[in-house]
Formats: structure tokens, C-alpha cells, sequence
């Protein structure tokens, strides 16, 4: 055995959960993504899906991936740069700047890319970059890509955020990166304020909204909308597998700085093009988002029910105003084992421990769909209140 292979074989943390019969991930769905799957046959309600705006399986969103399918194959065989452009890119781009209200924009592979290219390719040695300490992984990833200086500032501290910015050299690019949404604890980034301390150190801001699109801002549109700032966000990014159906990403800017990132970012120029069928169908899924605006006011009805009715039962919710509603359980060990025992009971959701957060604030992400009911909601209230007594979470 090798030096790499024997230094990972002591990982066996996942196994040591097996034994316990809690381990909680890579768990088989055998149907499409609703408020309602199959595994090992049976039906059980998902409440662990980030398709806000529940268009996975929308009769249109298929039938235009299907017909892209046709026209366009399966694949582009090659990067935007050479090969893989297709008109379908193009058009989506020009809908994507105008639904974000920004003058351009430029489609990825993943989500995941569009960080890894962006931030390090709009920075370099001597510059800055200032995230929130709850920023998205990918995020964090792309801050070791760039020669940049990394600060990272406390959650949501705008104090935090300043004392930072004095410490930066005036003439430096000082990029703010934060998430619009946050996508575990389900509160809102302070654009506001992010936009003044901006303003007043002459700093760039750069928004993840992957959880915020289709979710807040007119139309679904984003954070900077929400706040309506768009005009101060210098950088929108945002994801396709979430309120839009499909997989990919995009960055939307000003003209100067798309033309700039669509001829440096390595991400972009060294990956294969998002698939016809994936920009077909994130077509479609604007189109019903713009022309459909009873859904994200059905999320919101049904967001506000649900955070009332889990503060009544007496769980923790922190700060959330959004559907990522976090019930934190503060417990590695409580939190897996709840998580299990609510699968069996025919709920899915997805639990947040060690290391990924600190075992203090180990949680279950419980998260809403513009297609779940009232109805579905109060199943799931009721088996949690049931295990939540259980587990002595709630009294």
C-alpha cells in the first residue's frame, strides 16, 4: 500500500456512522424531483430539494430540453471559446442580463465554475478579497485560485466588514463576495450596508445568488433587486440547478467586465459547454417564473406558515426569512439520528453536522418548494413535533 493510500484509510468516519444506521447521504431516489419521491418504493416527502420554484419535472421545462435534445445533441463536444457555442447560449445569455438588469452576461458548466472563474480571474497579487465567514463553498475554493489577499469577515457583521476595508490599500481592487441567500442558515445578506461601506472605500461587489434567484427580488430575480441596488451590485452570479430546473451557472456584469471574464477565466475557456438540453430548459424556466408570479407568492405563504408554526413547537430557528429554514439541533449525534428517524416516518430532509458546521450548530435544513401544500407542510410539522419530543429537542 502506498503513502496516499495509507493515510487514507484511516478515514473511516462515514463507515462508524453506517454502523450506527444514521449515516444520511448519497441516499437512492428512484423517481423526479417533487414534494413527493420514491425510495426503495415507497413515497416519502422531500423537504431536502433546493427547487424553490419546483419546475424539475414542469411538462414544458421537459419538452423543451427534449426538443433541444433534437435539434442539438447531447453535448457541445468543446469549450465556449472554440467549438461549443451555440445560439441557444447566446440567447440565454441576453435573458439572463435582462431578467438581473445588467448590460451582459456569460454562462457556465456548474455554478460551482462560475466562482472558480470569476474571482480569481478579476483579481490578482495585491488586491483584496473580503467574504463572510458563511459564504458557499465554492466561494471559499476560488479565494486559494487567486494571488489576492483573503480576508474574511464575521457573519453578517458589517462592523466586522469595515475593519477590514481600513486595512486595505486604497488603490487595490477590493472585492466584496458574499451570498445573497445563505444557503444553510436562510438569511439575507445586509446589501445595504454592504453597498455604503462599498461606496465609501471605493470597493467592488460581487453577489452568490444562487439561493436567491426565483426565490426573492421582482420576478425571482435576486438580492439586489430585493433591496433595489442593482445599480451597486457590480458582479451577479447566480445557478441553474435550483429555482431554474437544470444545471449551469452565469455571471452578469457590465459589458467591459463580461468581455474581459469571457477571455481569461480558465473555468469557463477549459470546460465543456453547458448542454443544449440544460440551456433549453432554463429558457423555459424563466419564461414561467416571469409569467407564473402566483408560485413565489405561494413559497412565500407557505414560508411564513411553516416558520410560525416550527417557532410554536419550540424549535431554534436563528435567522431565516426565507424557505431554507435551519432547525438547529446543536448535536452531531441528535441531529443524524433525528434525520433518520424522520426518513422512516416518510419525510426527507437534509442534516448540516460536524465538520461542516462546528458541533454547536449542527442543524436539519428543511426547505420549501412553490409546489408543496399547506397540507404536506403539516404532515411534516407533526412527525417532527412527534421526534422532536422524542429526542428531548423540544419540550
Amino acid at each position: 500500500m502506498r503513502v496516499l493510500q495509507r493515510k487514507l484509510a484511516h478515514y473511516t468516519e462515514p463507515q462508524k456512522v453506517e454502523k450506527l444506521g444514521i449515516y444520511p447521504f448519497f441516499r437512492m431516489i428512484e423517481s423526479d424531483q417533487d414534494t413527493v419521491v420514491t425510495m426503495n418504493g415507497k413515497q416519502v416527502l422531500m423537504f431536502g430539494s433546493n427547487s424553490y420554484m419546483g419546475l424539475t419535472n414542469h411538462p414544458r421545462i421537459k419538452e423543451a430540453a427534449i426538443e433541444a435534445t433534437r435539434k442539438y445533441g447531447t453535448g457541445c463536444a468543446g469549450s465556449r471559446f472554440l467549438n461549443g457555442t451555440l445560439d441557444i447560449h447566446i440567447e440565454l445569455e441576453k435573458k439572463l442580463a435582462e431578467f438581473v438588469g445588467k448590460q451582459a452576461a456569460l454562462v457556465y458548466s456548474t455554478g460551482f465554475q462560475v466562482n472558480l472563474g470569476v474571482i480569481p480571474t478579476v483579481t490578482g497579487r495585491n488586491d483584496y478579497i473580503l467574504i463572510d465567514e458563511l459564504d458557499h463553498a465554492s466561494i471559499i475554493e476560488a479565494t486559494r485560485l487567486s494571488f489576492a489577499k483573503v480576508m474574511k469577515f464575521r457573519h453578517n457583521d458589517m462592523q466586522s466588514l469595515e475593519r477590514l476595508l481600513k486595512r486595505c490599500e486604497t488603490a487595490r481592487i477590493k472585492l466584496i463576495v458574499v451570498d445573497g441567500v445563505f444557503s444553510m442558515d436562510g438569511d439575507i445578506a445586509n446589501l445595504p450596508e454592504i453597498v455604503r461601506l462599498a461606496d465609501k472605500y471605493e470597493a467592488t461587489i460581487m453577489i452568490d445568488d444562487a439561493h436567491a434567484i426565483g426565490v426573492i427580488g421582482k420576478n425571482g430575480s435576486g438580492t439586489a433587486s430585493h433591496f433595489g441596488l442593482t445599480r451597486k451590485v457590480d458582479l451577479i452570479m447566480g445557478t441553474f440547478s435550483k429555482s431554474l430546473a437544470a444545471l449551469g451557472g452565469f455571471i452578469a456584469s457590465d459589458f467591459e467586465t463580461i468581455n474581459f471574464i469571457k477571455h481569461t477565466s480558465r473555468s469557463l475557456i477549459f470546460s465543456a459547454s453547458m448542454t443544449p438540453a440544460s440551456a433549453a430548459a432554463v429558457l423555459m424556466a424563466l419564461e414561467i417564473i416571469k409569467s407564473e408570479p402566483e408560485r413565489i407568492q405561494h413559497l412565500w405563504d407557505i414560508t411564513y406558515y411553516a416558520i410560525e408554526q416550527f417557532k410554536k413547537l419550540g424549535f431554534d430557528l436563528g435567522n431565516t426569512v426565507t424557505p431554507i429554514i435551519p432547525l438547529y439541533i446543536r448535536d452531531n449525534l441528535k441531529t443524524l439520528t433525528l434525520t433518520r428517524l424522520l426518513l422512516d416516518e416518510g419525510i426527507f430532509v437534509n442534516p448540516v453536522v460536524a465538520p461542516a458546521v462546528s458541533k454547536d450548530n449542527t442543524l436539519i435544513r428543511f426547505s420549501l418548494m412553490a409546489t408543496h401544500t399547506k397540507d404536506q407542510i403539516d404532515v411534516a410539522l407533526d412527525k417532527f413535533e412527534k421526534l422532536g419530543k422524542k429526542l428531548h429537542i423540544i419540550s
